[in-house]
């Protein structure tokens, strides 16, 4: 089987060899770009399936290789940056990027995040559904079935479920899940998150694992 392809723009070395090694043990093909040019160019030849990119480049800055990039395609970026200001934030995702993950990191969830673009990434096509377990989520006919048996959800809780599975395992926390499922405009409670989630924990019962990270916010397991 081939190795998906990475490529890593990041001109901090002990950085980017970090990146590469854990994704490399993960079995992907890692590339390396020390400048904005040169990720550009690495960019249209290697055709890489993500691209990690550091914000603050010695030659162009991030944002404007994240805007050339994504004009050029829909492969998943992942912004590494140190800056952690909220702006930063909404800026690079406005821009096209797929997540943003601030320095200090933990590689294991760099490589977490990595799949979790891949998978949704991934082509739909009007067969295609998500699943967990029993539950089966058709964003083409906007239905839920659990165990075969048909769940009705409210537009929201249903977008929040499709969120969950997409990023299985990780754990997300209640502004991520705002931000990703009600939109940068919303300026809600935070509470709202736990409303929905207890909602589709009573629909949707043992079937559904949503665990509570303490202080975080919530995990899909399973």
């Amino acid at each position: 089987m081939d190795q998906l392809p990475i490529l890593v723009i990041e001109d901090e070395t002990s950085i980017a060899s970090f990146i590469a090694m854990y994704l490399e043990k993960e079995g992907y093909s890692v590339t390396v770009a020390a400048t904005g040019a040169e990720g550009l160019a690495q960019a249209s030849e290697k055709m890489p399936r993500v691209v990690i990119l550091d914000l603050m480049l010695p030659d162009i800055d991030g944002f404007e290789i994240c805007r050339l990039l994504r004009g050029e395609s829909d492969v998943p970026i992942i912004m590494l940056t140190a800056r952690d200001d909220a702006t930063d934030k909404v800026n690079g995702l406005e821009l096209g990027a797929d997540d943003y993950i601030t320095k200090p990191f933990d590689p294991r969830e760099l490589v977490a995040r990595v799949k979790s673009v891949l998978r949704r990434a991934e082509p739909h096509d009007g067969d295609d559904v998500l699943t967990a377990g029993e539950i089966v989520l058709d964003p083409v006919r906007h239905e839920v079935t659990c165990s075969g048996d048909e769940v009705s959800l409210t537009a929201k809780e249903f977008d929040l479920l499709a969120y969950l599975i997409l990023n299985r395992g990780l754990a997300l926390s209640r502004q991520q899940l705002l931000e990703q499922v009600w939109g940068y405009e919303f300026f809600g409670d935070t509470r709202t998150v736990d409303v929905h989630i207890n909602q589709l924990r009573k629909k949707l019962g043992g079937a559904l694992n949503i665990e509570t990270v303490r202080s975080i916010g919530y995990k899909l397991s399973g």
